[in-house]
């Protein structure tokens, strides 16, 4: 019950933020692509940096439980989908979590993009067992890939001499760098 609750309330919080940052706007995200409007990229590129440091702080004092986290795998289908899930954020200006952000504030269009999501993850289902066995499910480049990992002896895939926590701030230092000097851009208009 506690962990519904918990959901229930980080939810409110990041479709409120989505709201906010204007990012349920599909205008927003498009003109964002189209590097006509940085305000959103600079929210999600602080938004990386403040979240990264914070899990890996978390991690690195014992107060988050390394077995909830997961790393997927790189294999042939996961660059293929994120290739259309990227076509399908151009195009649409919505991703799951800023489309359903859309519906709660009574954009039509957003329900289109769920139910046609909705309709690509069934086919996805009955298509997997005809590519299961297929080079789209094998790994590439040794399976998972990562940049600072914490393990007991606490160290970074990019220089073992690193402990994460260190790596993770480099990180965020790098990109709220690059979100600073980003153009100032104006509120994205409706469509």
């Amino acid at each position: 019950m506690t962990t519904t609750i918990l959901a229930i309330l980080l939810g409110t919080a990041f479709g409120f933020a989505i709201h906010r940052v204007g990012a349920s706007n599909p205008s927003g995200i498009i003109n964002m692509l189209r590097l006509q409007d940085m305000h959103l990229m600079r929210v999600i590129l602080f938004a990386i940096a403040i979240s990264s440091t914070m899990i890996f702080t978390a991690m690195a004092f014992d107060m988050v439980d390394l077995s909830h986290l997961t790393i997927k795998s790189m294999t042939w289908g996961v660059i293929v989908g994120g290739m259309v899930f990227g076509l399908g954020w151009g195009v649409a200006g919505y991703c799951p979590g800023t489309a359903a952000c859309a519906v709660s504030e009574g954009r039509k269009d957003a329900r289109f993009f769920i139910l046609g999501a909705m309709i690509g993850s069934f086919f996805y289902m009955i298509g997997f067992d005809f590519v299961k066995d297929t080079f789209l499910v094998d790994t590439l480049f040794g399976g998972q890939a990562i940049l600072a990992d914490v393990t007991p002896k606490n160290e970074t895939a990019i220089v073992s001499v690193l402990p994460a926590l260190v790596t993770a701030i480099i990180i965020a230092a790098i990109f709220t760098t690059v979100a600073y000097f980003l153009p100032s851009s104006k509120k994205p208009e409706s469509l």
